[in-house]
């Protein structure tokens, strides 16, 4: 199913979601004008790498410029689309201070859980879905009732539907639980692949978070 809009207004401008799309687009423009080998180096300098995450030396800093990198139009436009959709109202809910930590934290959580299950992977890993998926564990705590407009596959036509978030975001999940269950023990890609289990984490800990980052007057 590929969401186009939710049922939520938000109250705000989303000034940190709006600051994250930005910036990932700046950044992808700026790899579009890289030579192959020059874009290959670029990844392997700020993307995450497992085996090199774990070894000596470890650079850091990638667990958060690999949030701002990606690997094609389909890949950027797929996450700034979800971003773009669910981003503004968990903005909107927690503020704009203590989403971009919360984003932040997804994403860590998204890499640690994927490095965990890849530790020996030499693969560059990209990409902000990883965070993204929080924002979709915070969404499906704070509005489990919203309706998500979507394009529902049949065969092979396509129908416009109005879906429950509550439906639409646990299968979501589920659909990255069972590709993580099945890449076990699959050597990674040379040309990389998707991080499933970086979406199990962003996820898992967007749920598990979401309560911390959430002001209690918004609650009540």
């Amino acid at each position: 199913m590929i969401p186009l809009r939710d049922s939520v207004p938000a109250r705000r401008p989303p000034v940190v979601m709006l600051s994250i799309l930005a910036a990932s687009v700046l950044v992808f423009l700026y790899e579009v004008g890289l030579p192959p080998d020059e874009l290959a180096e670029f990844f392997r300098t700020f993307g995450v790498v497992p085996a090199r995450l774990l070894g000596p030396d470890p650079p850091y800093f990638t667990l958060v410029t690999s949030m701002f990198l990606h690997g094609g139009w389909l890949h950027l436009l797929g996450n700034m689309l979800y971003l773009w959709i669910f981003g503004n109202n968990v903005e909107d809910a927690m503020g704009h201070g203590r989403f971009a930590v919360f984003y932040l934290l997804s994403g860590l959580a998204a890499a640690g859980l994927q490095v965990a299950f890849q530790p020996a992977s030499s693969v560059p890993m990209v990409g902000a879905s990883g965070a993204i998926a929080g924002v979709l564990g915070a969404y499906l705590v704070l509005f489990p009732h919203a309706r998500i407009l979507a394009l529902v596959p049949l065969g092979f036509f396509t129908q416009l539907a109005e879906v429950p978030a509550v439906l639409f975001l646990p299968l979501w999940f589920l659909l990255q639980l069972v590709y993580g269950l099945a890449s076990l023990g699959a050597p990674a890609q040379v040309g990389g692949g998707v991080a499933f289990w970086a979406h199990v984490g962003g996820f898992v800990a967007g749920v598990v978070l979401v309560r911390w980052f959430v002001p209690r007057r918004w609650r009540r």
